[in-house]
């Protein structure tokens, strides 16, 4: 996206530096994040950027070898923004000074919370419509604390633990802050970003219908006149891939639906149906139901469910796939965290949680090429392409739903019947969600059977059926979440229609756990 002005974003390994990102894509501006080893002196000729931030890091700057951007960065003539980290990196680059603090083996006091900030000074451009109440809330997260400025910088803010949080030298646009402005505990943080690119000179021209042309171009002219298949999982990722890269090259492009039979009630068909008839794109529909159904069966472990579902998913896609002659490229939805995880501070994964599946997990063997067309976008902005090419907001706007499907909601033996029984009540579920307005609030939300059977009444007669649990999660990123506080009549409601119209379960429960400790889906 070179025709763009572009903000650089130097990763010193901040578990937040993508909230950074998120909050400058959000004002139309074009950036990147790249890890510190990587911004060579090379690198910056090339990338040319109008503006740089500094992230924070969980390092000492009076750590010998301890990381820094280049020198020559201070030499481009451009604004810079020091957060946190960032901030010592630029008072200990230019001439200042760091003191550690007890994490790094000093004296110095640390600070981590809620702090609030007060003006000191004359106005400065990036606080421009703080203040309005005499102080800011901020949120500081820092070991190591700034004892004298640098040449040329100035105080433009104080909080209780630290006098220098704002400092800036006006002359040469070089801004440094003690707080974290990107996280959600900064509530004018945005403002700030947002004064900052101004002040850079951004055009805030990163939109989404300038994106929609120029990855079509860049399709075009990646892909020629050869065939690409795309494996389509139902989801918004791909859907939206997939229709992206059918508009760039029309029938060149055939999809791979790969229905594993653990889909929610009607799914297939409303995929098949979208994208074969509606968008008359070139599809495969590969129902191998029963073959995943039958590896599964005896299967309880939720990692073993996971690899079972994951390899033959490959199996499957790899088989459809040959049939296709000609193909060179195949397309995926990934997506910019990925591509940002796999260049990542420290360069490599994070903990596994749980695995994950995707088309990401081919064999080389294949011998294609991949497109990418989503590779520089976050999830909303995936969204935001969506409408831009016409997908329909009650398919962008869906609940996310994970690959391996019903199964990870089905803990315990999975069998055909227990997937009937959780279609219907969830189906019945979202249905109820749906009536009472509150689908839009809610980040998640999905039933899921137990493992056991509970005595009940229902009529005259003793019955035993399956218990379910009924999860609904409000959450930013799905990094963290809380429980979606229905009403007791709601859910009472929904319990009664769910044991009145599923036939297979008699008992309603409502899971009230957080992430963490808990995650989102059962398994």
């Amino acid at each position: 996206m070179t025709q763009h002005d572009r903000l650089l974003i130097i990763d010193f390994g901040s578990q937040v530096t993508q909230l950074i990102a998120r909050r400058l894509r959000e004002l139309n501006v074009f950036c990147e994040i790249h890890p510190y080893q990587k911004v060579t002196d090379a690198f910056l000729a090339e990338f040319r950027p109008r503006a740089v931030i500094f992230s924070g890091g969980p390092d000492s700057v009076v750590r010998e070898g301890s990381p820094r951007p280049p020198k020559t960065v201070y030499e481009l003539g451009v604004p810079i923004l020091g957060i946190c980290y960032g901030q010592q990196v630029m008072m200990q680059d230019l001439g200042g000074q760091v003191d550690g603090g007890k994490i790094s083996g000093g004296g110095g006091t640390a600070e981590f919370g809620r702090a609030f900030v007060t003006p000191a000074g004359e106005p400065l451009s990036i606080l421009q419509g703080w203040f309005a109440e005499g102080k800011e809330q901020v949120w500081m997260s820092h070991g190591d604390h700034v004892s004298k400025i640098a040449p040329g910088f100035e105080v433009f803010g104080t909080s209780p633990n630290a006098p220098y949080a704002v400092t800036a030298d006006v002359e040469r646009h070089f801004y440094a802050v003690q707080f974290h402005p990107e996280v959600h505990h900064t509530p004018n943080g945005k403002m700030l970003y947002e004064n900052f690119v101004r002040a850079a000179g951004f055009k805030g021209d990163w939109t989404m219908g300038a994106y929609r042309e120029e990855a079509i171009a860049k399709i075009r002219e990646q892909v020629g006149d050869k065939k690409v298949i795309c494996g389509l999982s139902g989801g918004v990722d791909s859907s939206v891939a997939a229709v992206l890269i059918h508009e760039a090259i029309g029938d060149q492009l055939t999809c791979v639906f790969v229905d594993h039979g653990l889909l929610r009630q009607n799914e297939a068909d409303e995929v098949v149906t979208m994208f074969r008839d509606h968008y008359n794109i070139p599809l495969i529909h590969a129902d191998e139901s029963r073959l995943f159904l039958s590896n599964l069966e005896g299967v309880s472990d939720p990692e073993t469910k996971r690899k079972i579902i994951g390899k033959l998913f490959i199996d499957v896609f790899q088989k459809y796939a040959n049939e296709i002659d000609g193909a060179e490229f195949l397309a995926q939805g990934t997506l910019y965290p990925d591509v940002i995880e796999s260049v990542s501070f420290s360069g490599g994964p994070s903990v596994t949680i749980k695995s994950h599946h995707n088309v990401g997990g081919l064999p080389e063997k294949m011998g294609l090429k991949l497109v990418e067309p989503l590779r520089e976008l976050f999830k909303d902005e995936v969204r935001a392409l969506g409408r831009e090419l016409g997908l329909p907001d009650s398919f962008i706007g869906r609940h996310p739903f994970p690959g391996p499907g019903l199964a990870i909601r089905c803990p315990g033996e999975i069998t055909g019947e227990k997937l009937e029984i959780l279609r219907k009540a969830d189906a019945v579920y979202i249905d109820q969600i749906r009536k009472h307005g509150l689908y839009d609030e809610i980040w998640q939300a999905f039933v899921a059977i137990l493992p056991v059977r509970t005595v009940g009444v229902m009529g005259d007669g003793r019955t035993y059926d399956y218990a379910c649990a009924l999860r609904a999660v409000t959450s930013v990123d799905g990094m963290t979440a809380d429980y979606y506080p229905f009403t007791h009549e709601f859910l009472g409601e929904t319990a009664t229609r769910i044991i009145n119209e599923v036939q297979g379960i008699n008992r309603c429960t409502y899971d009230i756990t957080s992430k963490p400790p808990g995650t989102i889906e059962w398994e």
